[in-house]
């Protein structure tokens, strides 16, 4: 079985991710995809500064996502250009693995923020949204990042609202609790999948 865990920026979708793999599943996180083709010297590191200049990079060469989070947040356009990029060769990579993976019969998690806006759910056989309301949201990015209300609100507001994945789910993980209460709701799915 494949699942497509999604959520916001700060909802807890990591926290998710993290106990899924400690349950026993695969975790093919696109995040980490998203690094590792960006890595100094990989085709989508030359293609990103042809794309934003080199302005972008760290003192050792390598690309600062900071500094590159600061354009694309504040620019649509510009967070297009870099996911026409990206997008492409996380997904190719996305497949490779669930491919090699199949043959170990285990629950397989593809770990996507933009798992709806990428249309990365025809992968999947399920879809499981980590919601939280907006404030908690902000809130909480705020806290874990250090940024301004109006920086997180804008990295908030570059994603596909809570609210609207919450409707295309197939399972909703409410996250508005503790740790104690969002491992329950995870645990009995969990257990729930592995009886079918």
């Amino acid at each position: 079985m494949i699942i497509g865990l999604t959520g916001g920026i700060a909802s807890g979708k990591s926290t998710v991710s993290n106990y899924l793999a400690e349950l026993g599943a695969i975790i093919i996180d696109a995040d980490k995809i998203a690094h590792e083709i960006m890595e100094k010297g990989k085709t989508a590191y030359w293609q990103v500064i042809e794309a934003f200049g080199r302005e972008i990079l760290a003192e050792n060469g390598e690309i600062d996502r900071s500094r590159l989070g600061k354009i694309v947040f504040n620019n649509l356009e510009k967070k297009k250009i870099l996911e026409e990029i990206t997008h492409p060769q996380v997904i190719r990579e996305m497949r490779e693995k669930i491919e090699e993976y199949r043959a170990e019969n285990k629950v397989i998690v593809l770990d996507v923020p933009l798992l709806f806006e990428a249309g990365l759910d025809s992968m999947v056989d399920e879809t499981w949204v980590v919601y939280v309301d907006r404030e908690t949201q902000l809130q909480r990015l705020i806290a874990r990042d250090g940024l301004s209300y109006e920086e997180a609100n804008k990295r908030i507001q570059a994603q596909m609202s809570l609210e609207k994945k919450r409707v295309l789910a197939d399972f909703v993980i409410n996250n508005k609790g503790n740790i104690e209460d969002l491992k329950r709701q995870v645990l009995l799915k969990w257990r729930e999948i592995n009886e079918i």
